[in-house]
């Protein structure tokens, strides 16, 4: 029975190259984002791979969630595959000089959105005793960095909830994973680094991860006979090592 991801943040990076991984696979998509104009552009560039809907909402918005999902058409309402990777990160301040609004988007869309979307999709899973979350962390997650304060703690909710979600749909047959990436050259940089000149500055000299890189990566956890769960994985591209370490002569 050919399966049906849902994938939010889904108008560029991660979420875009996951949708194309995933088209084509003949995976159904229900794509979700903020920008009409990119969803309606994807949507009609996958659909010769598979079939595709789309959803225009933002998912720090509780009650958009739940109207956008209650709206799915009935060919769409069987969830199978659950991408959390709407996410963001904004400024590189010291915790002392940092903006609370800053604060704020990171924390309702990192953490919150992942909560209002996994609350509106699960009890689907769990009625099925069936189904797979894939929640899109960080490298951050993992460790924290100078000026990453908020950002970070964000992250290492998301790995905080994964473990959560594990534990609590276990007796349910749900998998549920994350997937850590590094540094990923993508259109989430230049909003961290306020612009695509103070982007292109951090990822000069090595060769970053890229999207599809990750895309991969999701999809082969996916991809698994039913007995393996692919419950954490951390990846970097080849010059980074850690947080801080980054070896610009690749």
């Amino acid at each position: 029975m050919t399966k049906t991801a849902f994938i939010t943040g889904a108008t560029s990076g991660i979420g875009e190259a996951t949708a194309y991984e995933f088209a084509k696979q003949g995976i159904k998509l229900i794509l979700c984002g903020r920008r009409l104009h990119r969803l309606t552009t994807i949507k009609e560039a996958l659909e010769r791979l598979t079939d595709v809907h789309i959803l225009n909402f933002d998912v720090s918005n509780k009650e958009a969630v739940k109207t956008a999902i209650a709206s799915l058409p009935t060919d769409f309402k069987h969830i199978d595959i659950l991408i959390n990777n709407a996410g963001n990160a904004h400024g590189l301040d010291p915790i002392h000089n940092g903006d609370t609004e800053d604060w704020d988007a990171m924390m309702d869309i990192n953490v919150k959105g992942l909560l209002y979307v996994s609350k509106a999709i699960i009890p689907q899973m769990t009625a099925r005793k069936s189904g797979h979350i894939i929640n899109i962390g960080s490298s951050a997650g993992k460790e924290v960095y100078p000026k990453g304060n908020v950002y970070c703690a964000s992250k290492h909710a998301v790995l905080a909830i994964t473990e959560g979600m594990r534990v609590d749909l276990n007796s349910y047959g749900i998998k549920v994973g994350a997937v850590n990436p590094g540094m990923v050259e993508t259109e989430f940089s230049k909003v961290r680094f306020k612009g695509a000149e103070a982007a292109d500055k951090v990822y000069t000299g090595f060769k970053a991860l890229e999207a599809k890189d990750v895309a991969e990566v999701i999809y082969f956890a996916v991809s698994r006979p039913p007995h393996v769960n692919i419950a954490d994985v951390l990846m970097f591209c080849t010059a980074q090592a850690n947080s801080v370490t980054v070896n610009k002569s690749l």
